[in-house]
Parts: structure tokens; sequence; C-alpha cells
């Protein structure tokens, strides 16, 4: 399962595609030049249990590591995951 990125300078997400569709999908705007926000994530009834929504905001996370910024996570489901994965917490 590969989750890939787009990102336009003002928003963007994190995806996985499955047979040519988006099949997951987690969206987020930039908050200045140095954090982004979160705000909604979706998941098809294909991919529920698969762990999708966790490796897409671990690929946020890394993508924060990578460029030295921050996340606030507005949407509910990826605040779970920082609450439930202590070590990824580095980038809130």
């Amino acid at each position: 399962m590969e989750v890939r990125q787009s990102d336009n300078g003002l928003k963007g997400s994190f995806y996985i595609e499955q047979d040519g569709n988006r099949a997951a999908e987690m969206t987020y705007v930039w908050a200045g030049t140095d954090r982004i926000i979160i705000d909604h994530t979706d998941v098809s009834p294909a991919l529920k249990g698969k762990n999708a929504g966790k490796q897409m905001v671990l690929k946020a996370v890394k993508f924060a590591r990578e460029k030295g910024i921050s996340i606030i996570p507005l949407c509910p489901f990826a605040k779970s995951v920082f609450d439930r994965v202590p070590e990824i917490r580095d980038v809130l």
C-alpha cells in the first residue's frame, strides 16, 4: 500500500490509490510556512481495517520531519493516531 502526496503550496493531501481511484485520502492546509493542519481523513470501505488511515498519518509525520514543520491534527482520526502513538508527537 503506497501513500502518495499532492501539494499545491496552499493545501494538499496524502492518498492511497486502488484500481486507479483514490481509496483513501487525508487532506491538509498550510498554516503559514512552518505548519500544516490535517483537516479530514476518508478511507473507503475496501481499505477499512487495513491501517490505511494510520499509514497516511505516518507519511505526514515523515513529511513534517523532513521539512522541519509541525502538524496540527484537527481531524478527529488524525488526532486519535497522535494520541495513541507517542513517538510521533515530536511534530506537534
